[in-house]
C-alpha cells in the first residue's frame, strides 16, 4: 500500500529530476507510478511539501524548496494551520519537551511547518516517523509556545488537540 510518505518522496524524485509544469502533470507523473490521486491532494502535498513555482526560461516550474536558494518566506502560521486541519494530532509533555504525535509520515512534515511558522520560543525542532519533540530552554518560553500552538490549531477545522502537563 502507497502512503503519504511513498506519495512526498516520488514527488521529491518527479520535480528534482524532470521539468514538471502544472498539477494534472504531477498528477499524470505519479499515475503512472502507481498513486491514485486527484488534483486536490497533488494540490496539498505541494503546499506541505513547500514546492514553489519559479520561471524558467518562458514558462513555470515546480522546484523543491532548497532548489530556491536563499529565499526565506516571512514568518505565517497559515501552512501549520492547513497541516493541523488534516493531521490530528496529540501534545504531551517531560519536563522541558513537548511530544507532538500525528499519523504515521508526518512529522517532518508538521516540523517544518513549525519552523516556518511564528512559533519561536522554540530552541528546536527533531522529528521521527510520526511524533516530533520540541525542546525549550526554560517553563514560561514552554507554555508561552504551547498557548500559542493551541490557539493555532484551535483556528484548524477540525481540532482534535489533546494537551497533557
Amino acid at each position: 500500500m502507497l502512503v503519504k510518505r511513498d506519495r512526498h518522496e516520488a514527488i521529491r524524485r518527479l520535480v528534482g529530476s524532470r521539468t514538471i509544469a502544472s498539477q494534472g502533470e504531477l498528477v499524470a507523473e505519479l499515475g503512472s507510478l502507481g498513486f491514485d490521486v486527484t488534483q486536490a491532494t497533488v494540490s496539498r502535498d505541494i503546499a506541505e511539501m513547500g514546492l514553489a513555482k519559479v520561471m524558467r526560461g518562458d514558462h513555470s516550474i515546480y522546484v523543491l524548496p532548497e532548489e530556491i536558494g536563499g529565499i526565506r518566506r516571512a514568518p505565517s502560521d497559515e501552512r501549520l494551520r492547513r497541516i493541523l486541519s488534516d493531521i490530528p494530532v496529540s501534545v504531551g509533555r517531560s519536563g522541558l519537551i513537548l511530544v507532538v504525535t500525528g499519523q504515521p509520515g508526518t512529522a517532518n512534515v508538521i516540523a517544518q511547518a513549525i519552523d516556518e511558522s511564528t512559533l519561536s520560543e522554540q530552541v528546536g525542532t527533531l522529528a521521527g516517523d510520526n511524533t516530533l519533540i520540541v525542546l525549550f530552554s526554560d517553563e514560561p518560553a514552554l507554555l508561552r509556545w504551547l498557548n500559542r500552538f493551541t490557539q493555532i490549531q484551535g483556528s484548524a477545522e477540525p481540532t482534535r488537540t489533546e494537551a497533557l502537563s
